[in-house]
């Protein structure tokens, strides 16, 4: 094995369990040994990137040595817009795609950084690319699926009349309008709706049908799509909804798995104000969008982009060190294992974190009732909080558990609620639903994270 193939294979050993410094200094020293090596230029472009380095130019050198790969122009406008040159990535995304108009990924990426900065024509490359390409259904539906997202239900719904009336109806059309036609409201009683497609087996499609029944009081069905996801990877998008309906039938299963407020504990994390000014001010630096994507779960205020907490910065390390102390406490103190359960089945060792970001909220911002799938402990860290007088009376600003999301219109109220503090880090399961309180005034930041079982690693690599 030559010494840059060690060093690359070192770099990626560091990134895996996320030591990006570490990674960093090896990765660099690969580079250098292997100048023009693409796998070194694409892992130094990857990892300057997530440890919050300048990484566009880095990526077009990779694009460079690897021509055919588009999706690495797709990371390199990804960057741009990261370090403020966003015209700059969607002039390049835009000339990709006008090469390649069937790109759905470039598509939706370039509709991301549109949206962002408030731009109410975001999904305009998608007409343009259908104008060259009229026969390709599955953009046709990707144009739907980036408005649906956004609830411009009218603008969804023409976007399939037209692929319809083009090449006819097809199964994603007619699942589409069945989405719509819950979603929106607009056949939310209808108990018949998702009758029609029972023999289409599908995970999205069992979310929408979980939703329509719970909303329309068919609880039991709601129930029982759930519980035939049982045992799968998927499952974990179903139990908060397991949740809703077991609470719904006064189903005693319900304290198995949600325990009320039992898996949901604050952490003072020891923070002096000098700290916590210090990493707000990190942090609003961070904040360069002007509005959230439209998938996440923020309102009226804005999410950064970036694993946060692999970030190299010595303030955001800081931060990161502290809030492993307490991910490691509140593991340890979980109740006894169990086999069936979301959060109790995990192993006990070492964590990784899964995702992590700073949230900055605007007076009568808030986070709409959701769930992180994809984890396994979520958190909330407050940074910066308005005071009661300007926050508004309380619950305003509060982080609530297990309330339903509106737009269920169940009859269920929180298992309870969390007062935001400066310093305080709240950690709970991620299948159980939370959200905000609007609140009146001020400026509400966090930094938020998900947590999940580190794989196995026969011989971890020392930290450089």
């Amino acid at each position: 094995m030559s010494e840059a193939e060690a060093l690359f294979r070192r770099a990626v050993a560091l990134r895996e369990v996320q030591d990006l410094g570490g990674a960093l200094d090896a990765i660099l020293l690969a580079a250098k040994a292997a100048p023009g090596d693409p796998n070194a230029a694409l892992g130094l472009a990857q990892i300057s990137f997530e440890a919050g380095l300048n990484a566009a130019d880095l990526y077009a050198e990779a694009a460079r040595l690897q021509p055919q790969r588009i999706d690495l122009q797709r990371s390199r406008a990804t960057a741009l817009a990261a370090e403020g040159r966003q015209l700059e990535g969607e002039d390049l995304l835009e000339g990709v795609l006008a090469a390649n108009p069937g790109w759905i990924e470039g598509h939706r990426c370039l509709c991301g950084m549109r949206a962002t900065v408030g731009d109410p024509d975001f999904a305009r490359s998608f007409p343009a690319a259908i104008e060259r390409d009229p026969a390709n259904f599955g953009l046709r539906m990707a144009w739907f699926h980036v408005l649906a997202t956004a609830r411009q239900w009218d603008d969804a719904r023409a976007v399939i009349a037209d692929a319809e009336a083009a090449l006819g109806e097809r199964q994603p059309s007619l699942l589409g309008k069945l989405f719509i036609a819950s979603e929106s409201g607009e056949a939310a009683d209808n108990a018949a709706l998702f009758d029609g497609v029972e023999h289409v087996q599908d995970v999205g499609l069992d979310l929408a049908r979980v939703r329509h029944f719970l909303r329309g009081g068919q609880i039991e069905r709601g129930r029982d799509v759930c519980l035939r996801h049982a045992g799968t990877a998927a499952m974990r998008a179903f139990w908060p909804y397991l949740s809703l309906a077991w609470r719904l039938l006064g189903d005693a299963r319900v304290d198995w798995l949600d325990g009320g407020m039992r898996d949901v504990r604050a952490f003072d994390l020891g923070f002096s104000a000098e700290e916590l000014a210090e990493l707000a001010r990190t942090l609003r630096r961070l904040h360069t969008m002007n509005e959230p994507w439209h998938e996440q779960s923020v309102r009226g205020g804005t999410q950064t982009e970036r694993p946060l907490l692999l970030r190299i910065d010595p303030v955001i390390a800081a931060a990161r060190s502290r809030i492993e102390v307490a991910v490691a406490r509140y593991i340890a103190d979980l109740s006894s294992p169990d086999p069936a359960h979301p959060l109790l089945a995990a192993p006990r060792g070492r964590s990784l974190f899964a995702g992590s970001w700073s949230v900055k909220l605007r007076p009568g911002g808030y986070h709409a009732m959701h769930t992180h799938p994809m984890g396994w402990i979520s958190s909330a860290l407050y940074v910066t909080v308005p005071e009661e007088p300007r926050r508004g009376a309380a619950p305003a600003g509060y982080l609530q558990f297990g309330k339903p999301p509106p737009e269920l219109a169940l009859a269920l109220e929180p298992y309870g609620l969390i007062e935001p503090k400066p310093g305080r880090l709240v950690l709970f399961p991620s299948t159980m639903w939370h959200g905000t309180v609007p609140f009146t005034d001020g400026e509400r930041m966090t930094i938020a994270f998900d947590v999940v079982p580190a794989p196995a690693i026969p011989n971890p690599p020392a930290k450089a």
